[in-house]
């Protein structure tokens, strides 16, 4: 098959579809993020997902399985040592991450405490898992009364530093947070980002403002997006993409603020002239409904992307190729608030399929969708993964 002029890549945070063969090493035996959904709502009305196989990954509850799938299907197995976002990510784009990120489910230890508010000045309060909004409103009033920082974490390997802008400016916020990183990026700590969160307003009333600033790590090792934007090739990342790569192979970031949006300004890329890929991430999947273990909410976020799936159809040409899929499970159905080892859905679909999909072979890791942009665009292949781009036809 001719090589693709663009390769779109849609990954829904957290959109598992079912436990993972090693599930039982991460405690996560049972979990099923779309089967549970699925099952908890009566049936999931996705129809445009249906037409291109989703149902022929595995049975879900309500979802048609469509006699001619439109596109190739099948599902995909993690093979780093984490089930978080940015080693799913890193390991889409051709990493093998063998050692996990270290999350902390009951707080920071004192020590990391303790250096924090030496190097400041100012008192740590809050320090545990924590919603942003919640801990925002139990904590800000104590915030700015004393100038205290609220640290906090979640079910993620994340430091979340928040703050009053008004009691703690800006510029002193992002300076306490690259402080973090500095000290955090190695064990024992081996965090995978840190989040600067400033806030505004009264007691009762706060808001969290546009000012959010991340601190990822950079990947470990070279990925398919450096190898692509290292021979001219556009690199379009949308969301949190460049958050999650530290902007590393990227030629152009574009902020979302919902699935929505995401999807707003996925469909606006298509109308660009570019040669090359674009990558998108739902986070709305994983963080409004995944951690907070909402199987209404999940259900009615996935129906809503897959009512947006014709626009991005429509606009496809024929030299372009669309892979949807996802970088770890988080069945809202499930114990406590953490991610969940699963497998996770791959359907790859262009218009030039005129004889619609078949099944893919399962794939033994998320790598393989870097090695088939890479063999696509011929361009150096990255350590892991197998091209599947010669099973399209």
């Amino acid at each position: 098959m001719d090589s693709f002029k663009r390769i779109h890549v849609i990954v829904m945070d957290s959109v598992g579809i079912g436990e993972a063969p090693d599930a039982a090493e991460f405690d996560d035996v049972g979990a099923d993020t779309l089967g549970h959904i699925a099952k908890s709502r009566g049936g999931l009305k996705l129809p445009n997902m249906a037409r291109l196989g989703l149902s022929h990954i595995r049975e879900i509850d309500g979802v048609e399985r469509t006699e001619h799938p439109l596109a190739y299907y099948g599902k995909m197995q993690e093979a780093s040592r984490g089930k978080d976002t940015m080693t799913g990510h890193w390991e889409i784009m051709g990493l093998y991450i063998d050692t996990p990120f270290r999350v902390f489910p009951d707080g920071f230890p004192d020590e990391l405490i303790t250096r924090i508010e030496s190097k400041t000045g100012r008192k740590v309060i809050g320090n545990k898992p924590a919603s942003g909004t919640e801990i925002m409103a139990e904590l800000g009033e104590e915030q700015m009364k004393t100038g205290a920082l609220i640290v906090y974490t979640s079910a993620d390997s994340v430091l979340q530093i928040a703050a009053h802008e008004e009691i703690i400016p800006l510029e002193e916020l992002y300076e306490i947070c690259e402080y973090c990183r500095e000290i955090t990026r190695d064990d024992p700590y081996m965090l995978g980002r840190i989040i600067a969160r400033p806030f505004v307003g009264e007691p009762g009333a706060f808001t969290r403002t546009a000012n959010r600033h991340d601190y990822a790590l950079k990947p470990f090792g070279r990925t398919t997006m450096n190898e692509l934007k290292d021979q001219g090739y556009d690199v379009i990342a949308l969301g949190k993409i460049s958050d999650i790569y530290d902007g590393e192979g990227i030629t152009k970031a574009i902020r979302t603020k919902s699935n929505q949006d995401g999807m707003d300004k996925l469909v606006e890329t298509l109308d660009e002239s570019f040669n090359g890929i674009s990558f998108l991430n739902l986070v709305d999947f994983d963080a409004l409904y995944g951690h907070r273990r909402d199987p209404h909410g999940y259900a009615e976020a996935l129906e809503a992307f897959d009512a947006r799936l014709p626009e991005v159809l429509d606009k496809l040409p024929d030299e372009d190729l669309l892979i949807i899929t996802a970088d770890h499970g988080n069945d809202p159905t499930y114990k406590g608030t953490d991610h969940t080892r699963e497998y996770v859905p791959l359907l790859v679909y262009s218009p030039r399929f005129v004889n619609g999909g078949a099944p893919l072979a399962l794939r033994q890791t998320f790598a393989d969708i870097g090695a088939s942009i890479a063999d696509n665009f011929k361009i150096q292949m990255p350590a892991y993964g197998s091209s599947f781009l010669q099973e399209l036809s």
